[in-house]
């Protein structure tokens, strides 16, 4: 999520298209609270570990 998030931000900002920057910035925040709560020991969404 947070791969896909960093390459939404680059092709939004090269191509100048705001709702792929948005959608990026999100994705990265996402992913990374979600990688934070998954390394914390703590199960995320129903699943103690992700393959």
């Amino acid at each position: 999520m947070i791969v896909l998030g960093v390459i939404l931000l680059i092709v939004g900002f090269l191509a100048k298209i705001s709702i792929l920057w948005t959608i990026g910035i999100a994705l990265v925040v996402i992913g990374a609270v979600l990688a934070l709560v998954g390394r914390s020991g703590r199960k995320v969404g129903g699943r103690a570990h992700w393959f």
